[in-house]
């Protein structure tokens, strides 16, 4: 199978890699404790053959499954994963999921430097892993099955000279077999994966660096199977006509917000007077005409079908006049100018330019910057970096389906960090201390309590207005005819969107 993307990896190392490219080739290079059943929400064992919770929810202690090696050919042992977490909760890591493990007992002590090591985890023997927690967290079992709590080899890691994101060795489905930066990376069949007949490709190869309207002509001639960069704004109309792409477009809603990113740090923008008139400046609506109305406006950080939306709230309208008194108010009656940084792939500099225009109309000259995604990443994940970033490209979509991930990683002040998605840099420390309570409902039958406690983190968050939220994304996979894997593996929710352990392809077609 052949899938094209413009922009390259920046890592594979689960500890950092973070992005829409890179996130689904790492879960198919590591694995976790926990995974979810392809295609579903739903979680199950992988490298944990069992588990167990303590009936006070701090304690949760994972039989690993037997038989598990490297791809180095080294076994599993429950010691991995102290080290892997660990090194996760290592600022020096720089790990954006770091935040994530905050309810591990000992991580205050280990990242603030007060602990050699996090108290609350152990390995009792090889086999056995133990995870205690300071306090309840009902999506626990989730964090142990993202990315950053996949298991990794520490000799690997650590062996001198060795760049662990350019030559990274996992357990999972896939192993790495050629990365040329900027040209094509190819992975190939982990002949010792411990899943019967998974994976279902012998090589998966990804090639850099096309124009997605190059893909787009390469996937009609049968070269690529799948256009990472999805179909491109200006030939979305003609695909989604054309009778002979019928029956090769795969569409589903994702769970994801496209928004403003605004350091909330900066002048003028410390003074929440001015972040308020962005609110009020944007016209979502003409944005979305801008994609062809595939998209959905939206005003708040939770997308649909997210637990805890509220399909009543509609955010801040639309008013120019508003947004003017505003910055008034805030001591900038002629506006000020600033700098907007914006994906440079299609259609991200179109919607810039409509952001631009909008802040033109109420006085706030924006310079534009398009760059590639891991420039742009890099300069909004950086204190005294990017102003404002549009966040098309690597806007956020769910780890796990749960409100917190739209809070832990990037609004809470553990996500507050260089190299983090906390993108404002945003902290509220009694959103954070609200956070926590929220999910220390851990009891299944207060669900609707812990919602609505995430409700109202949200709804705060938006009175400080550290994001302007502007639309909720819907996917549209056009894949090959070749790709006959199930629509579920194509949109998954987890993989965000392809799943490639589970998927095939038919040759000769």
């Amino acid at each position: 199978m052949t899938i094209a993307f413009r922009d390259d990896m920046a890592t594979l190392d689960p500890a950092i890699g973070y992005d829409n490219n890179n996130w689904p080739i790492i879960r198919s290079i590591f694995n976790c404790l926990l995974d979810y059943v392809p295609g579903t929400t739903t979680l199950r064992p992988m490298l944990a053959a069992s588990y167990t919770v303590s009936p006070d929810n701090l304690v949760y202690t994972f039989k690993l499954r037997p038989g598990v090696t490297f791809q180095n050919g080294r076994p599993l042992v429950a010691q991995d994963f102290v080290y892997s977490l660990t090194r996760v909760m290592t600022p020096k890591t720089a790990s954006p999921g770091l935040a994530f493990f905050a309810a591990v007992d000992g991580y205050d002590a280990y990242v603030h430097g007060r602990a050699d090591h996090v108290a609350g985890l152990e390995a009792p023997d090889p086999s056995t892993l133990v995870i205690r927690l300071s306090h309840p967290s009902a999506p626990f079992l989730q964090v142990v099955a993202l990315n950053f709590a996949a298991a990794v080899p520490r000799e690997e890691v650590e062996r001198p000279g060795n760049d662990f994101g350019r030559h990274p060795v996992g357990t999972g489905a896939f192993m790495l077999d050629e990365w040329q930066p900027g040209s094509r990376l190819i992975l190939r069949r982990n002949p010792h994966y411990f899943e019967p007949g998974i994976p279902h490709l012998d090589r998966l190869t990804v090639e850099i660096g096309q124009e997605p309207l190059t893909e787009l002509l390469q996937l009609q001639h049968g070269d690529i199977d799948v256009l990472g960069d999805d179909i491109p704004p200006a030939k979305f109309i003609e695909v989604m006509h054309d009778p002979s792409l019928q029956g090769q477009i795969i569409h589903g809603q994702k769970l994801e917000t496209n928004y403003l990113a605004i350091k909330v740090g900066q002048k003028p923008f410390d003074d929440v007077r001015v972040r308020l008139a962005l609110e009020h400046a944007i016209n979502k609506a003409r944005i979305v005409k801008l994609l062809n109305s595939r998209d959905l406006a939206t005003g708040q950080v939770l997308p649909p079908g997210m637990p805890g939306y509220d399909p009543a709230d509609r955010g801040y309208d639309y008013n120019p006049d508003e947004a003017r008194a505003l910055l008034r108010q805030a001591g900038y009656p002629d506006g000020f100018a600033t700098t907007l940084y914006s994906v440079n792939t299609d259609p991200h500099p179109r919607i810039a330019q409509a952001i631009q225009q909008d802040l033109a109309a109420v006085g706030i000259k924006a310079d534009l910057r398009m760059q590639a995604l891991q420039t742009v990443n890099a300069a909004a994940g950086a204190p005294g970096g990017a102003p404002l970033v549009w966040s098309g490209g690597d806007a956020w979509v769910d780890d796990f389906p749960d409100p917190s991930d739209f809070y832990t990683p990037t609004l809470s002040c553990g996500s507050a960090v260089p190299g983090g998605w906390n993108w404002p840099f945003y902290c509220n420390h009694d959103l954070d201390r609200a956070a926590i309570a929220a999910d220390a409902i851990a009891d299944p039958a207060r669900a609707p309590e812990r919602l609505a406690a995430w409700r109202s983190i949200f709804a705060r968050i938006m009175q400080d207005a550290p994001w302007v939220p502007i639309l909720n994304t819907r996917y549209y996979v056009l894949k090959s005819r070749r790709l006959a894997a199930p629509d579920a593996l194509l949109t998954d929710p987890i993989y965000t969107p392809i799943n490639y352990a589970y998927v095939w392809v038919n040759d000769g077609q």
